[in-house]
């Protein structure tokens, strides 16, 4: 099972009621908020790599569209990171089922802030590609000061192996 935990504020913009998780990996566990540059995205983090997907062309209310998009730009963004795609189906196929929770994790939480901090500081000319490249090479310190794109990686790598 593959667990999304939204914001307050998320979950009353996709008007979902959050179900109780209890002993999720992390690995199979990520945050999601909403994020303003100049209109709506959503932003995910991964609970153990830090690794983050931003998405846009979601309304308020569309909560299954938003997880539908979610699986198809994480397997399309590790694809573009030069993930095997074996592996990424891999981890999509355990995921499983998508189950919507709330946010459980305030050092996650913080990250998001700061994902948030660099997104309002950086060129508004970048794709959404581009931006989510840009993210994941910024290290974070509860993550050894290590990039996300790397610690998803080796986490995938040896979670498969």
């Amino acid at each position: 099972m593959l667990v999304l935990r939204y914001t307050q504020k998320l979950l009353k913009d996709m008007k979902v009621a959050p179900v109780e998780v209890e002993d999720i990996s992390s690995f199979f566990s990520w945050h999601v908020n909403i994020m303003q540059l100049r209109k709506k995205h959503i932003l995910f983090v991964h609970d153990a790599s830090r690794l983050c997907i931003l998405l846009d062309g979601i309304r308020s209310g569309q909560a299954d569209k938003l997880v539908e998009k979610f699986r198809i730009e994480l397997k399309e963004y590790l694809l573009q990171e030069g993930f095997k795609k074996q592996l990424i189906n891999q981890y999509l196929l355990e995921a499983g089922e998508i189950t919507i929770s709330r946010t459980n994790n305030k050092s996650v939480l913080g990250t998001m802030n700061e994902i948030t901090l660099y997104n309002s500081a950086a060129q508004s000319d970048f794709s959404l590609l581009e931006r989510n490249k840009w993210l994941n090479t910024i290290i974070y310190k509860p993550i050894d000061y290590k990039e996300p794109i790397n610690v998803f990686r080796e986490s995938l790598n040896s979670y498969y192996s």
